[in-house]
């Protein structure tokens, strides 16, 4: 089990023994808010303050996940070298995931050698992640719930109707509240940077070219704001809410730092840093963003390093799901 998962499931279970101090009645009343909306949901069972979830706007598969993904070999791709993309080796199948198609669906619903798998991307947490949708031998698919908790994408899944929280990977509402999702390592990586190490890799292409704007940012910008989009939550740290962070669990360091000294070493942690991947939350044509650079973060095992489970997300995210947790700006 990774340390992401222990500090998850550790995480989930005193979650899920507070929501039975929940007042019945508060819980009820918030609900009223999205029963027509969910009228499958199970409401009684809830780990979280349902006052803290909020539309986003769109409505529920209002962002519509891939659930017939379709790729292509990356040594045909015409993306630009910079492009960013969500990668993941698994089961003797790699993939990649361009955020210019993330972005406008979120989910992935797809498959690794058999094993259900969810690929997802939020881009106002800027937080990417894979997750292995079986259960106690369930498979599952999510879609989006158009509701965000703390700036982050909530999910659903379609055979309970529960809410997952996408930033943790966890179930917050509904039967499976209180149930943790597997993580799996992926990247956040330029194709470039992909195709070089798996020239034999596939790349995911859009169903329909035509469907969205693929390539374009709809979020002009958005990671140089003052705040993020519809947070309520509180932030006190040594770096600014919309600056990118290397997180493993609830240790976080500032990317600054990181790009600045290339490679940290951190007890059996390796996390490097390399220029060429374009951020894809910046320019209107996400090819033109500014160089975040790549992140690789890794764990000695003998001889060999193995990647680990992390994301970079947007400093505000990584404070609001770990309150706890420390962001390091500073070698020690």
């Amino acid at each position: 089990m990774t340390l992401q998962n222990t500090v998850q499931k550790a995480a989930c279970a005193m979650l899920a023994v507070a929501v039975l101090l929940l007042p019945g009645a508060a819980r009820a009343d918030e609900a009223d808010r999205f029963r027509a909306a969910w009228p499958e949901t199970d409401f009684s069972r809830s780990i979280i303050d349902l006052s803290e979830v909020m539309s986003g706007g769109p409505p529920r598969d209002g962002i519509p996940s891939i659930d017939n993904p379709v790729f292509e070999p990356v040594a045909g791709s015409d993306l630009p070298d910079n492009m960013p993309v969500l990668s993941l080796e698994y089961r003797g199948e790699t993939r990649a995931y361009p955020l210019s198609i993330l972005m406008w669906h979120e989910i992935v619903n797809d498959e690794f050698g058999g094993e259900p798998v969810a690929i997802t991307y939020c881009p106002l947490c800027n937080s990417g992640a894979a997750f292995l949708a079986r259960i106690e031998g369930v498979a599952y698919k999510f879609g989006t719930s158009g509701l965000l908790r703390h700036s982050d994408m909530i999910m659903y899944d379609r055979q309970t109707d529960s809410w997952w929280q996408q930033f943790l990977g966890e179930g917050i509402v509904g039967e499976m509240a209180g149930e943790s999702l597997e993580w799996l390592p992926v990247r956040m990586e330029s194709i470039g940077a992909f195709a070089a190490r798996n020239p034999a890799g596939e790349v995911l292409v859009p169903n329909d070219d035509r469907a969205r704007s693929y390539g374009q940012n709809p979020y002009v910008r958005y990671d140089s704001n003052n705040w993020p989009f519809l947070y309520r939550g509180d932030f006190d740290a040594d770096v600014e809410p919309l600056s990118r962070v290397v997180a493993v669990g609830d240790q976080a360091w500032a990317l600054e730092l990181v790009r600045e000294a290339g490679h940290i070493e951190v007890g059996d942690l390796v996390i490097t840093w390399t220029g060429g991947q374009a951020s894809a939350l910046d320019a209107r044509d996400i090819s033109r963003g500014a160089d975040v650079g790549n992140v690789v973060v890794q764990r000695q095992a003998g001889d060999a390093l193995e990647d680990v489970v992390y994301m970079v997300p947007f400093a505000f995210a990584f404070h609001a799901f770990h309150p706890g947790g420390t962001i390091h700006t500073e070698l020690e």
